[in-house]
């Protein structure tokens, strides 16, 4: 689990500065590639984030990463069949709260970075497609790459990722079981309990202020 978390830190450097600022979209294919090259050089020079500065790690995500996410997607794939069951209001909370959880997760992955670059192998879609696997490779001196794969859906807002697949494990179905586990024995409120004890718990422990409770949207 500790790898899985150590390089998932890659998703948040594929999704990093200069996506708001391309004047049209790109193919999902170049834009993990060109971001990634451009927010890994951002990694290597930024003396906060190699400082290990949780809050600046916190900052960009919010302000950079998020909107290239569809967390509502992503929540109901790793809530599963429970999802159908929750109220809109629920929802809402348990979107906010597995946003909040995966930030704050790993955010101590990011700060780690050091000596790994990422090369891109051949991903194979035809342009009418509109759900997309991007492949990457994480290369680690002295270990074998490791393969991340970006699964994006494109809508009216464009391009957005909707899961990770990190050496063959699902980001979303990673959560899956323990998800169901909480729902079984306190229903969707007790689901929704967890993550915010775990997001306060995780926000102590990197001196943040508690998570809150609001809805995303």
């Amino acid at each position: 689990m500790n790898k899985f978390i150590t390089l998932v830190c890659f998703l948040f450097a594929g999704l990093l500065p200069g996506v708001a600022a391309a004047a049209e979209p790109k193919a999902p294919d170049a834009l993990i590639r060109d971001v990634t090259n451009e927010v890994l050089e951002i990694v290597r020079t930024d003396v906060a984030l190699r400082s290990g500065d949780i809050r600046r790690v916190v900052e960009l995500a919010e302000a950079l990463v998020l909107p290239h996410f569809d967390f509502r997607r992503m929540t109901m794939l790793a809530v599963g069949r429970d999802w159908r069951d929750a109220s809109p209001e629920q929802q809402a909370r348990l979107i906010e709260g597995f946003r909040t959880l995966l930030v704050r997760t790993y955010a101590n992955a990011f700060t780690q970075y050091r000596d790994e670059r990422v090369v891109f192998p051949p991903s194979r879609f035809a342009a009418a497609d509109t759900r997309v696997q991007i492949r990457t490779e994480v290369v680690r001196p002295g270990a074998q790459p490791i393969g991340i794969d970006y699964m994006l859906e494109k809508g009216e807002q464009g391009w957005k990722v909707f899961d990770v697949v990190v050496a063959g494990v699902s980001l979303v179905t990673n959560y899956r079981s323990s998800f169901s586990q909480e729902v079984r024995s306190g229903g969707i409120d007790g689901l929704i309990r967890a993550l915010e004890s775990r997001n306060n718990a995780l926000a102590t422990e990197q001196g943040l202020a508690p998570a809150g409770a609001g809805a995303a949207s």
